[in-house]
């Protein structure tokens, strides 16, 4: 096809510029992303995806682990997802008038409280964090209280209210001041109660499985938290943002422990469908009726491109998608499969310490070697930065098997599994065989694992 003259057309543009993409990025946005992933070797080119699968230009395939921090809860480029994009847009529909009624919002938060019957009402806004945002502020305004207690090692968004509850320091360094907001260990049923009795506690926000270092809320904890907040006029809000949608083999993560029933619940990323940004804070019909308790106050809380058609059909297809393809099953199979075949291995490495997770939601951790050869060399790493033997893990795991996959957090030697919620007992096999070359080698002394692992120290001693 001939392009317009002065029209935009979009391949013509990629292929003419494509190649530059490294340079782009260093030249007008985050400098330091080329950097990073130039010193670790990821600064790969890829041409295509499907599914669980990325392909570069040479036709080699690579299995993503990684899930795009969990946005692809169903692969790339779903097909169903792809006509329900096609056919919204096709419709040419009356979006966003904001004077209206749409119907696309109102089937969509029909069906996400399909799935939590506890909970009446819905608001849309574009992300994860959004959603986390408005949890706080509705919390707030329905208690009439200030204070927000998180727990420690918590990622809740970066956004300065989202931050404020973020358990990391890292995160949180040279942004202050914050919100008034105070952090408690995950499990700690005795501090959070001392928290309460204070009277201006308005919420306890939680990951029912923290992104973090895969840590799960101990058995027992979420009910008996969800009993001490309500018993002090507090609200439980979980953070469901990576969890939910069936990544850890249950629509909602919370809903592993009976008797759970949060009075806000924060949904986003898989519902995008991997398209278009989406996020959800679902409610109980109450709050929502205290936020906007008048006409006066039809827009005291909004978003200018909340529950516009493309993120509702985008989303409306992934539930659809969810049911039709028992997603959530599997990921539950699949994710148990995954675990069980890595938790073998732990008495055979000495530098596996730990496999732990709940369906596709999978934290591998490392920890420090009995033998006194290894021990030198682990010692090493942890003097220079700690989380650096996980990142050796990590690269040859995409440069010698194709397997994308992240460290889990800043100083973790842990390495989070969060793929696409489609696999099965192929990429099971892969990812384990892949993981067992890398293990092998770090335990019998492999050179090049090694020798990265001293660039590495290199690397991290120069940024001190």
């Amino acid at each position: 096809m001939t392009r317009p003259p002065g029209g935009f057309d979009l391949t013509e543009l990629l292929a003419r510029r494509g190649a530059e993409r490294y340079e782009l990025h260093s030249r007008h946005l985050n400098h330091q992303l080329p950097r990073m992933l130039r010193t670790i070797g990821f600064d790969k080119v890829y041409e295509r995806a499907e599914g669980a699968y990325f392909w570069d230009a040479e036709g080699n395939d690579y299995l993503d682990m990684l899930g795009g921090f969990g946005v692809m809860g169903l692969g790339r480029h779903h097909p169903v997802v792809r006509k329900a994009l096609h056919d919204v847009l096709d419709a040419q529909l009356a979006d966003l008038t904001r004077f209206d009624c749409q119907p696309l919002p109102g089937l969509l938060a029909e069906r996400l409280l399909a799935q939590t019957p506890h909970l009446d009402r819905v608001f849309f806004g574009n992300s994860g964090t959004e959603a986390v945002e408005t949890a706080l502020k509705f919390a707030r305004r329905a208690t009439g209280r200030p204070r927000v207690l998180y727990c420690a090692h918590a990622f809740h968004g970066l956004t300065a209210g989202a931050l404020s509850v973020n358990g990391e320091n890292a995160f949180r360094d040279g942004f202050a001041p914050l919100l008034p907001d105070t952090a408690v260990e995950l499990g700690d049923l005795d501090v959070l109660e001392r928290e309460l009795r204070a009277g201006d506690v308005a919420a306890l926000v939680v990951e029912p499985i923290q992104g973090k270092g895969v840590h799960a809320a101990p058995p027992g904890y979420l009910r008996s938290a969800q009993e001490l907040l309500h018993a002090h006029g507090a609200l439980l809000v979980a953070d469901e943002v990576q969890t939910g949608l069936g990544r850890t083999g249950d629509f909602y993560a919370f809903q592993y422990e009976a008797g759970v029933e949060p009075d806000l619940v924060c949904v986003a990323k898989a519902l995008s469908g991997g398209y278009v940004p989406v996020g959800a804070t679902l409610g109980k019909d109450w709050i929502f009726k205290k936020v906007y308790s008048s006409m006066d106050r039809v827009l005291v809380h909004s978003a200018s491109f909340g529950s516009n058609a493309q993120a509702m059909a985008a989303g409306l297809a992934v539930l659809a998608v969810l049911e039709d393809e028992h997603v959530v099953a599997n990921a539950r199979v699949t994710g148990e499969l995954l675990r069980s075949r890595l938790a073998a291995l732990v008495d055979r490495y000495e530098l596996l310490h730990e496999v732990r997770g709940r369906g596709l939601m999978i934290g591998i951790e490392f920890g420090r070697p009995e033998s006194i050869r290894l021990r030198s060399r682990w010692a090493m790493l942890q003097a220079a930065r700690k989380g650096l033997f996980a990142q050796m893990v990590v690269v040859p795991l995409l440069q010698r098997h194709r397997i994308l996959t992240q460290v889990s957090g800043d100083h973790l030697e842990v390495i989070k599994l969060i793929p696409p919620l489609i696999i099965g007992e192929r990429e099971v096999d892969r990812f384990v065989s892949a993981f067992t070359a890398v293990m092998d080698d770090a335990h019998n002394g492999g050179g090049l694992m090694w020798d990265f692992g001293r660039t590495l120290v290199r690397q991290a001693v120069g940024n001190r």
